[in-house]
């Protein structure tokens, strides 16, 4: 135990702890009738300590530890006055009902509530009881008797007045030169816990100044270039926490009166110059996960947080999945599936009998109807896993008592079984089910404490556990940890996400798959700061934090999947780290304005222009082989048919031309557009052109073979159309075995995906495109990795996405402080970037790092319009330098 025995959970939930007084407890008054006379006796000396003045109640701690602390509560309380009969001076006469003992001899047990009249007389050393004390008792005593609403509204009035006489000392400050900027007040969080508080934000430092002495510092002092963590969080279902992490251990977690106040304090500390945002990776670690760069246990640890899940709030407590089935064998083959809970279905559903019963139930129900009367994750079934290690924390929530010793975390099979047949219990696991570090301390009785005894005469004490883990909490931990790194795991954790963070969550889709809660749990099912009635504001309050709630939804679209497990490298010497920079290798001009695209094949480099020119360069000879004029309009896009080692031009005369290299002439004119053609996009197996123009629209075109399978050149016919809101500034093309797609970005930000069957003729069964991402402006470029995995786009909003195929899922998301314009992916996986400043960005999105940062474009104004990989090795740039338009060509090097 703590040297100081008092804490905030020795009150009662929502209770104010003010201020305590150092006093003496005199002893009990005994009055014996000697010849008719009553004579009073005192039957030992005084006791010193330490009196506790909160909003329900006074609470006496001995200085002395093996005395019981004292609680008494004011509703209790006949008398609160001052001792005047006897002359006393300074003495405080309290006469209770109840009185309630906790902590005998610093020994954790249930609370001792001891149901008798007696006096308490308390002398006080430093303040005067009539002025200092006797006028606030005598007002939290009339609360007390009061309604619960009536006494809420009346103690707030109290806390409020109380407060507003605390006043921060600017000696407290860390310079004179200090300005201070905002201060609100918060409640600081903590399990089971609010503590008022005063948050105040300076240019240097925060610092929280609590309005009692609970600490042993009058302030915390968080400096701003210290800050880890800065982030927003979700508390009883309102947007008004902030939790915040620095110096990497440290850790405050606080709730703001309203979303405002919590939006604006951020907002004036991401002003100041001393706060330096924290660099947190949240929009890779999704890929990270995919690659396994992280284990499942991080990346579940990272979801719960995303979704206002944090471990000092046991209402939105971290939740894990049961993930093991098998408690009685004597050994655990983690290779053996049938071991396994099937993650595709809520624990709810894995019985198939009980979900049977439920859905009966279901059905006779009216709106809003719910399947699972009970939540996965509530403060009680926390505490039900973690009393053994946190008993002061159950003693709070059970107003002092444990659980009856049966219903108590006895056995690890016993839980699994009843949370499998029970139709009220559905709970998921926690952390520390999976957390090798703790070695399983949460399931062995450290404290001795008596707890009971059992129904079979047993006393209740360690967590039994499944013989295969011979009855060791660290094996045991190792074993489910291994368990949620398995393989089986692996490649099934994505739909458990999507059951607790993801797409099934909530709605139609939570209905199908059978994860329906109770409609309190949801975030968005009521508007507390709407809600006028304080009787009814408060018990939805009671309700929301008792019953349990659903993480915030991270995700509307299907989970991505893991990769494959990689084989590791069996090379033992280590790789030296080297950095990485660009070597230039050529560079030349050709274009009087600028340029376009660039198309790389083989050794000859294409380009066009605005200055209506195509222009071939061959690294090779390092010449300029071929300059096409294509009229006096500028040229937009180019793409190479292989078979038939011709060109397809797309201008701005609304045209689509197609040029025949080996001829050195233009072959076919296919006038394609009411407007500019903006972008094109050709499948070289299939032979079907997309493009796209400024006049909205994006249409399919229908490629000519010969007898040996050679396409020679497009047909005019159009084989599809479609209309959009606005211009079309770039597409790609996507075949698998049995559909065509084209995907199209738009000056809106939109990102389409438009599907087609294929057939051995033509495209059928096409419907209307699906709105697949979306930026907050222009889409500059997109492009699709080697396999057709991952689509990856950029923005004039600065932001590049790169986006799961088959999900739709986000992966990794990146805001650059300047204009990414150019992308393009080489065989392993690197995208590659490039800027309108003149800066190239090439990202390893397998180990999910930056690999290169490079500028290799100067001057006043540096445009770099496109950007290629070739071969893995060369990359192509073309750009303005100073004022030259120019291509450059690069290797990595890393000498």
């Amino acid at each position: 135990m703590d040297k100081q025995r008092f804490s905030l959970l020795l009150l009662d939930p929502n209770e104010i702890y003010f201020e305590d007084f150092s006093v003496d407890l005199l002893p009990q008054i005994k009055s014996t009738k000697i010849n008719d006379a009553i004579i009073n006796n005192d039957d030992s000396n005084p006791i010193q300590g330490r009196l506790k003045m909160c909003s329900k109640s006074l609470l006496f701690e001995p200085k002395k530890k093996q005395i019981p602390l004292i609680k008494m509560y004011y509703s209790k309380c006949s008398t609160i006055a001052t001792d005047n009969e006897n002359n006393q001076q300074n003495l405080l006469n309290i006469r209770c009902s109840q009185y309630v003992e906790l902590l005998e001899n610093n020994v954790i047990a249930p609370y001792k509530f001891v149901n008798c009249e007696r006096s308490f007389r308390f002398v006080f050393h430093y303040v005067k009881v009539d002025d200092d004390v006797i006028p606030l008792l005598q007002q939290l005593q009339r609360a007390s008797s009061l309604p619960n609403l009536e006494q809420s509204s009346m103690i707030a009035a109290i806390v409020y007045s109380l407060q507003k006489r605390i006043k921060f000392d600017p000696l407290w400050l860390n310079s004179i030169y200090e300005k201070i900027v905002v201060e609100y007040n918060v409640n600081e969080v903590n399990p089971l816990v609010l503590n008022p508080a005063r948050i105040l934000l300076t240019n240097s430092f925060i610092y929280l100044q609590h309005y009692n002495n609970i600490q042993s510092e009058p302030v915390i002092k968080i400096k701003l270039d210290s800050v880890t963590s800065f982030t927003k969080r979700r508390f009883l279902l309102r947007h008004i926490g902030l939790e915040i992490y620095w110096n990497h251990n440290q850790h405050l977690y606080v709730s703001f009166k309203n979303v405002i106040d919590r939006n604006n304090f951020i907002s004036l500390v991401e002003e100041q110059s001393d706060f330096k945002p924290p660099n947190i990776e949240q929009h890779s670690m999704t890929l990270k996960w995919q690659n396994r760069l992280i284990s499942n246990y991080q990346y579940l640890l990272y979801l719960n947080g995303l979704a206002d899940r944090s471990f000092k709030d046991l209402t939105q407590y971290p939740v894990f999945p049961w993930v093991i089935t098998d408690y009685t064998s004597e050994t655990l083959n983690l290779n053996d599936e049938s071991i396994y809970r099937d993650l595709k279905k809520p624990i709810g559903a894995l019985n198939a009998e009980r979900l049977k019963r439920l859905k009966e139930r279901y059905e006779e129900m009216d709106e809003p109807k719910y399947l699972y009367g009970s939540h996965y994750s509530t403060p009680g079934f926390i505490l039900f896993y973690l009393v053994r290690k946190y008993p002061h924390l159950m003693l709070c929530l059970q107003n002092g008592r444990f659980d009856h010793p049966d219903r108590m975390f006895n056995s690890v099979q016993d839980s699994f079984n009843n949370c499998i047949t029970n139709m009220a219990d559905f709970k998921e696991l926690i952390p520390e089910f999976y957390d090798t570090s703790q070695g399983g301390d949460f399931l062995l009785n450290s404290y001795k404490i008596n707890f009971g005894q059992r129904f079979t005469g047993a006393s209740v004490n360690h967590v039994q556990l499944p013989p295969w883990a011979k009855n060791s909490p660290s094996q045991f931990i190792s074993k489910l940890r291994e368990a949620l790194e398995s393989e089986y795991v692996s490649e099934n954790l994505h739909h458990w996400i999507d059951l607790i963070f993801g797409y099934c969550q909530k709605g139609s889709e939570a209905v199908s798959a059978d994860n329906v809660f109770y409609h309190l749990s949801y975030e968005g099912s009521v508007d507390l700061d709407s809600v006028n009635d304080p009787v009814r504001r408060h018990a939805l309050e009671i309700q929301i934090s008792e019953f349990g709630q659903i993480p915030t939804q991270l995700f509307d679209k299907p989970h991505v999947s893991r990769n494959s497990k990689i084989k590791e490298k069996t090379d033992e010497s280590p790789e030296k780290e080297s950095q990485p920079h660009l070597e230039l290798k050529y560079s030349y001009s050709g274009h009087k304005e600028s340029i376009t695209s660039i198309l790389v094949d083989d050794d000859t480099v294409v380009s066009t222009g605005k200055d209506g020119l195509l222009k071939c360069y061959s690294l090779k000879d390092k010449r300029q082989t071929r300059s096409i004029s294509f009229g006096k309009l500028p040229i937009s896009s180019c793409v190479k048919m292989t078979d038939s080692n011709s060109l397809v031009v797309g201008s701005w005369d609304n045209n689509i031309n197609l040029y025949k290299c080996d001829y050195g002439k233009v072959s076919d004119v296919i006038p394609a557009h009411e407007d500019s053609v903006s972008c094109l996009s050709l499948d070289q197996d299939l032979g079907i052109l997309a493009s796209g123009s400024w006049d909205c629209s994006v249409k399919v075109w229908k490629g000519f073979k010969d007898l040996n399978g050679k396409m020679y050149r497009l047909s005019n016919s159009m084989l599809a159309q479609y209309e959009f809101d606005c211009d079309v500034m770039g597409l790609c093309t996507k075949k698998t075995h049995d559909q065509f797609q084209v995907i199209i970005g738009t000056k809106n930000g939109d990102i389409w995906v438009w599907t087609f069957d294929l057939d051995v003729i033509s495209l059928t069964g096409q419907t209307d495109p699906i709105l697949f991402q979306k930026h907050h402006d222009t889409v500059f470029s997109i492009c699709l990795n080697k396999n057709h995995s991952k689509l990856a786009s950029c923005s004039a909003d600065g932001v590049i996405h790169v986006t799961d195929m088959k999900t739709g899922m986000n992966l990794f998301k990146k805001k650059l402080d300047s204009t990414p314009i150019s992308l393009s992916w080489n065989e392993n996986d690197y995208l590659i970037n490039v800027n309108d400043d003149g800066f190239i960005y090439i990202w390893d999105l397998v180990q999910v790092k930056l690999y290169l940062y490079e500028q290799i474009f100067k001057g006043p104004i540096s445009i770099v319009t496109s950007a290629h990989f070739k071969n893995d090795e060369l990359i192509i740039t073309a750009g303005k330098d100073l004022n030259e338009y120019k291509i450059k060509c690069w290797v990595i090097s890393t000498t």
